[in-house]
């Protein structure tokens, strides 16, 4: 992956959704995962 990629807030929210849903099977899961470990890291509060 090339540093510039990154998953967008709106993926990330729905990768986030798949990854709470009881429902959904391993391998939405391990595509959620993959796109969750793509985002852009946080900013500490202060």
């Amino acid at each position: 992956m090339a540093k510039n990629e990154r998953t967008s807030k709106s993926v990330a929210a729905k990768a986030s959704k798949v990854m709470k849903d009881p429902k959904s099977s391993k391998q939405m899961k391990s595509i959620a995962a993959s796109a969750l470990t793509q985002t852009a890291d946080r900013k500490k509060r202060k």
